[in-house]
């Protein structure tokens, strides 16, 4: 069982920065893959980027290739997310994804637990 926690969400203007925040209990966090989704008003659940269990692989979206930057710090058993050049279009709830793969996926059915997402509104 592993509980995710997101934090750093709130208001920034367009072109800012913004730093999200997973922590996760436990004593596995370097066993999960994970993962980073977001689902705007009115729209599906969308992948922004996911990471392996080393932190040595990572996936974008390409909405946000270049702009993003996913990290994992296993000894804190804490997932990042960092945003800059933020724009309008990436408002949204947050959320971060744990599951037992081997590998950084963008396909929500691979991960097992979620968090309670953080809400990212940016404004032009």
């Amino acid at each position: 069982q592993v509980q995710l926690v997101e934090s750093g969400g709130g208001l920034v203007q367009a072109g800012g920065s913004l730093r999200l925040s997973c922590a996760a209990s436990g004593r596995t966090f370097s066993t999960y893959g994970m993962g980073w989704f977001r689902q705007a008003p009115g729209k599906e659940r969308e992948f922004v980027a996911a990471i392996s269990m080393s932190g040595g692989s990572t996936v974008y979206a390409d909405s946000v290739k270049g702009r993003f930057t996913v990290s994992r710090d296993n000894a804190k058993n804490t997932l990042y997310l960092q945003m800059n050049s933020l724009k309008p279009e990436d408002t949204a709830v947050y959320y971060c994804a744990a599951g037992r793969v081997g590998f950084p996926s963008a396909t929500s059915t691979v991960y097992s637990y979620w968090g309670q997402g953080t809400q990212v509104t940016v404004s032009s």
